[in-house]
Formats: C-alpha cells, structure tokens, sequence
C-alpha cells in the first residue's frame, strides 16, 4: 500500500486511508456524489485535507478505489450459479438464490453502485469496465448455463444464449436499481423478488418453473 508519491503506508497510515474510504463511503450514501469535497471526508474521518491528499489524488480517485474492492466483490456473484442445475424444482431454486443475490448486492452497494452508473453513462471507461466487471460474473454464467441446456436439446436451437443471458442481467440491474421505485407501483420487496425470477426461469429454460 503506497502514498501518492510513493512512499510504503505504515500500519497507521493504512489504517488512515481505509478510515478516509470509510467515511466516504458513508457519505455517499446520504449526499449527491458532485457535492462531497476533500474538506468533508477529511473533517468526518477526524483529519485534515492534506492527509487525504497523501493517498488520494481526488475525491474522484478515492470513489474509484472503493468501486475497485465492490467490483472485486462483485466478481464472487458467480458463485450463486456454479454447478447449479437448471432442472425441474432445482431450476426454481437456483433462479430464486439468483435473483435473492442479485438484489441484496444491489442493496448493499446501493451508494457507490449509483456513482459507478452515473459514471459509466457520462462515458468513464474506468467505471464502465467495473459495472462489467460485475455484470459478466452472471452475464457469462447464464450464458454458459443457456448453452448448457441448448446442447442437450432442453433449449430450442434458435435461440442465441449470450443475446439472453445479457438480456436477463440487464433487466436484473435495471430492476436491482430501482427496488425503491416499486412500492410506488403498489409492488412490495416480498412480491418483487418470486415475479422476477419467474421471468428469469423463463429466459433461461423457456419453461415455467416446476414448483
């Protein structure tokens, strides 16, 4: 772990700059990510501007370092698919696991998950390739999953596996973002969650789910 200029951070220093990520990931969570300042972050972890500027250039460099470790967490999101099976009630279960997943990964990264889309939509590549980054740990898995089932004939031969798979997680961000926005749809959390993944079940085998 280095400063900005280079210098190996002591055990100390290390635990000054994970406090500076700390706070401001707290204060992502409660304030328009253009608002935070320097000043701020620095007051609210009990140091001073010129600290924070030893390990980050910007306040913009530090969102980046705390978007790099839930990218990286993000990652393990491939693990809710690995060796599940598609089948029968199985299939159901592993829809379910999925989408129960997705959403709390979503939930969880509520805060620094809008600042890496607003980035990647003003054309950032850093924070478009973390929001892929995350994506394709699914995004590959179903893909794989969907070619699975197709190579055994479970899954008609026109269908394009990596066309769906992409389809599905897309929606499965897009909805992950706005689990908020639902309840002013008269949908609550406990009702949203088996409805999508009815229509993840449906994407991938093409079949309604054996209950």
């Amino acid at each position: 772990m280095r400063t900005v200029d280079g210098r190996v951070a002591g055990r100390r220093g290390q635990a000054t700059r994970q406090k500076l990520l700390d706070c401001l990931s707290e204060m992502l969570s409660s304030s328009p990510y253009r608002d935070v300042k320097v000043i701020d972050v620095a007051r609210k972890a009990g140091t001073s501007p010129a600290t924070f500027y030893q390990y980050f250039p910007d306040v913009e460099g530090a969102v980046l370092e705390i978007a790099e470790q839930m990218a990286t967490e993000g990652a393990g999101l491939t693990a809710l698919l690995e060796g599940r099976s598609w089948a029968g009630k199985s299939g159901w279960q592993t829809a379910q696991e999925l989408v129960d997943g997705f959403l709390e990964f979503w939930r969880k990264n509520d805060a620094i998950l809008r600042v890496v889309d607003l980035g990647a939509a003003e054309g950032d590549k850093r924070f478009y390739k973390l929001r892929m980054k995350i994506l394709n740990s699914v995004n590959n898995s179903l893909a794989d999953s969907i070619a699975e089932l197709q190579s055994k004939g479970r899954v008609d031969k026109d269908v394009n596996p990596a066309a769906v798979a992409g389809s599905l997680v897309a929606m499965l961000a897009a909805v992950a973002a706005h689990q908020k926005g639902f309840s002013s749809w008269g949908v609550k959390q406990a009702e949203l969650k088996p409805n999508l993944a009815l229509l993840v079940h449906l994407g991938v085998t093409g079949k309604k789910p054996s209950k």
